[in-house]
């Protein structure tokens, strides 16, 4: 079984690392010859107003944009190719841990019963907040980051042929960097599945979910969007609401808490090859998505609004079983 568990995360690892890559790659190699046109820097021009407020220089909205409308690993290919300082780096993580791949992860949340509006207010609304109190707070991180095993060069390419070969050395040390990351994982995810430890995690977290003023229910849906993220466990989470009739409060909290703080293995160690601290950065995230959920669960709770929404679910549970 080991074995079989082994070989099967390995081709996952493999699979995953070509799928991720077939993005990291072509993202790294425009953005690091865009570099050497005028259009990028106009672009940077443009959006540098709005990235000062937020303590970052132009450049940054790259990042942003791609992670947003894209995934993390299409913004790490294109922070790969910028010069950026540890705080710079450090905040472009935390926002994008609240903030990414917009697209998918909303609608799997929405397919959950999450409504938008609860999805566009909480992620991107953490991300900008988290941005400007950490730009407020931390006052050090000035020096530039280091990339793993990418240099940065103070001679810049001269010339098609040199630009080409920057752009296509650091698109491949990127990959290079991403499959040491997620081979492993989704071997160690591969094993967690065949052990069938999501299901003794699940149960681990049932007293967590009742602190946070969910159901015991509820339980699975937590585990699976901590471990395997919004949209890699959201097969997972979807037939968990359906199968364990998680009402339309506790999903919804669920998603603010997941929103805030999931994929916890996977989202925290892609950033180790950037540099930057990764504790602080987990730490962020899930301080703030204990907060956020308790508070919103205490509003909910005193504004009598938790059990008007549960009475309203199990009536129309009902209806659709007659």
């Amino acid at each position: 079984m080991l074995l079989s568990s082994l070989k099967k995360g390995l081709l996952a690892g493999l699979k995953t690392t070509w799928t991720l890559g077939k993005v990291i790659f072509p993202v790294t190699l425009i953005v690091a010859v865009l570099q050497y046109t005028p259009v990028l820097p106009w672009v940077i021009k443009m959006i540098s107003p709005l990235m000062k407020l937020l303590g970052l220089s132009g450049d940054a909205a790259i990042p942003l944009v791609l992670g947003n409308f894209l995934n993390l690993y299409a913004a790490i290919g294109a922070i790969l190719t910028l010069d950026f300082s540890v705080k710079e780096v450090f905040i472009i993580a935390v926002m994008l841990s609240f903030s990414h791949n917009l697209f998918i992860e909303s609608s799997v949340a929405m397919k959950a019963g999450v409504k938008l509006w609860v999805v566009l207010v909480t992620r991107p609304g953490l991300a900008l907040l988290s941005a400007v109190v950490i730009n407020l707070v931390w006052h050090g991180g000035g020096e530039t980051a280091q990339y793993g095993f990418i240099e940065q060069s103070a001679v810049h390419a001269d010339g098609v042929g040199p630009i080409l070969i920057e752009a296509v050395q650091k698109a491949g040390l990127g990959i290079l960097q991403l499959a040491m990351i997620v081979i492993p994982l989704m071997v160690v995810i591969q094993f967690l599945k065949d052990l069938q430890w999501l299901t003794k995690f699940s149960k681990g977290m049932a007293p967590i979910t009742r602190t946070l003023g969910m159901k015991e229910n509820t339980s699975t849906t937590m585990a699976a969007g901590l471990l395997f993220g919004l949209a890699y466990g959201a097969g997972v989470m979807i037939q968990a609401v359906k199968e364990d009739g998680v009402s339309k409060k506790d999903i919804t909290l669920a998603f603010i808490f997941l929103m805030a703080c999931h994929a916890v293995v996977e989202d925290t160690l892609i950033f180790v090859p950037l540099g930057i601290p990764v504790w602080p950065l987990f730490l962020i995230r899930l301080g703030v998505a204990i907060l956020l959920t308790l508070i919103v669960g205490t509003i909910w709770k005193r504004s009598g609004l938790v059990s008007r929404k549960d009475a309203s679910y199990e009536k129309q549970n009902y209806d659709n079983s007659l």
